[in-house]
């Protein structure tokens, strides 16, 4: 179990070093070249990618051979890294530059847009596949603000 619990804590540091430090945002030019749409479909395969990460963490956290716990941290960090991701395209895409005050629904796209990095927050937090689909939901939302072209 302790060696269980330095493998958990060496992927962390590892999780910490490999999200990067600074803003990745679409564009902030403006370049005008926007797909609102395309993104909440990438958050949506982001969530997918959650819901796989727990489902194989799920099957691999009983077995003690060091493949499997090598896996499985691998899929906690990729765990992290598509909610970090959705993390950031919220706040450094939507919230910067498509969520605007002079919008008649703002508060409430305000809302809508702040569930998506709570949901992710969480799926950050928890193997929890009641989380993940939360966060599925949060992100659906926002389908209704930013449809297909």
């Amino acid at each position: 179990m302790k060696m269980f619990r330095y493998v958990l804590l060496m992927a962390f540091a590892a999780l910490m070093l490999a999200v990067p430090s600074s803003a990745m945002a679409h564009c902030q030019v403006p370049c005008g070249i926007y797909d609102d749409h395309a993104r909440v479909v990438g958050m949506l395969e982001d969530v997918a990618t959650i819901k796989k990460a727990i489902t194989v963490m799920n099957e691999l956290v009983a077995k003690d051979d060091i493949q499997s716990r090598q896996q499985f941290v691998r899929w906690v960090n990729t765990k992290e890294m598509h909610a970090q991701k959705i993390i950031s395209t919220i706040s450094d895409y939507f919230l910067t530059q498509r969520v605007k005050a002079s919008q008649e629904d703002y508060v409430q796209r305000l809302k809508d847009h702040h569930a998506v990095i709570v949901g992710a927050m969480k799926a950050k937090q928890q193997a929890s596949m009641e989380v993940a689909d939360s966060l599925e939901a949060a992100v659906k939302v926002l389908l209704n603000y930013y449809h297909e072209h």
